[in-house]
């Protein structure tokens, strides 16, 4: 019966995913065209604040019980999740050109960012002081992307990618504003909302198998909070918006590690364990690594390529879930 339960949760997130996804595109969108910002940094920032909301939450709340490989654990898989699962998806359902702006600003930042995250768990713990500069650094990137995009608006434009025209009718800035805005919290809620319920029942059931919370945060957590990307992204895809669906990727990656490490250590220190290894954390800058020439060579993330990236994340996930689980564990939830 709790099985069932926990199924139930499951398919309630994912239907709240979906829609909140819906309406986060939607709202972000129309603010962007009424306020003369590019949908790029749009995707930069408010979604990708918005969708990762989640992440957040799930590792502040981690890390108030003391459990510092889930909330690390989150933040590692959720980037692998958005590299390899939410642009594999969104690049076979449609290829996307890339922005200039993405391979000459935001992906040496993000590969800056994610060395600089090794590097300061090197002692297996991120102390306040070192959670705090990376929270003035999220501060810092959001501030200056807007300026720069309220800056200079017009060239932001002309630079829209061809995959954005669909929508790119100018619109009246005196629109109904506060209406998008509405659509953008009734879609962060739902976002936030269905990934916690997913989380819930998602985790529920991987424990019946005796996976670790190091092994969950990896894998269930991280996907379930990841959700909201994927599902902004099958959406943006649908609708032709490529500059929203890389933004909302690199963009979140960013967050992840600059907000939600940052205030997550910020409030208490975060330590590691052995359970979450080293093994993991170089496969997310390995994976942060190769989306650079992924974007540089062709100025396009082909279908091809996202087959690639699909096939490297089902088979980190194979590893993770399938080396732990035990005989006596799967007959233990038939049984159940």
């Amino acid at each position: 019966m709790h099985v069932l339960i926990d199924f139930l949760w499951v398919l309630l997130g994912l239907m709240l995913l979906y829609l909140g996804g819906e309406w986060l595109v939607k709202g972000a969108r129309g603010i962007s065209l009424k306020m003369g910002i590019a949908p790029l940094v749009v995707g930069l920032t408010v979604v990708a604040f918005g969708t990762s909301a989640p992440e957040l939450l799930v590792s502040l709340q981690a890390n108030f019980k003391g459990k510092g490989d889930m909330a690390l654990g989150n933040v590692v898989g959720s980037n692998i999740c958005n590299i390899a699962l939410i642009l594999g998806v969104g690049a076979i359902i449609r290829p996307m050109l890339v922005h200039p702006q993405i391979l000459k600003r935001e992906m040496p930042i993000l590969l800056t960012i994610s060395a600089v995250f090794l590097w300061l768990l090197r002692d297996n713990e991120i102390g306040q002081v070192e959670g705090l500069i990376l929270f003035a650094g999220v501060i810092t990137y959001t501030w200056f992307s807007l300026w720069q995009a309220r800056r200079t608006p017009q060239t932001l434009a002309r630079d829209a990618l061809p995959d954005d025209k669909v929508e790119a009718a100018p619109a009246k800035r005196e629109g109904r504003i506060l209406y998008d805005v509405g659509f953008v919290l009734l879609g962060m809620a739902a976002l936030v909302y269905g990934a916690d319920r997913l989380v819930f029942g998602g985790s529920s059931i991987a424990r019946i198998f005796g996976v670790s919370e190091a092994t969950i945060a990896l894998t269930v957590v991280a996907f379930g909070t990841s959700l909201p990307e994927l599902a902004t992204s099958v959406v943006a895809a649908l609708r032709r918006q490529g500059a929203i669906i890389i933004g909302n990727v690199v963009g979140s990656c960013l967050f992840n590690i600059l907000c939600v490490v940052g205030l997550t250590a910020t409030v208490s220190p975060l330590t590691r364990t052995p359970a979450l290894q080293d093994w993991d954390l170089w496969v997310m800058l390995a994976l942060t690594v190769l989306l650079f020439p992924f974007l540089w060579r062709r100025g396009t993330l082909a279908r091809g390529e996202g087959a690639f990236l699909l096939a490297v994340y089902a088979s980190y996930v194979c590893y993770l879930v399938f080396r732990p689980i035990s005989f006596e564990n799967i007959l233990r939830f038939l049984l159940r």
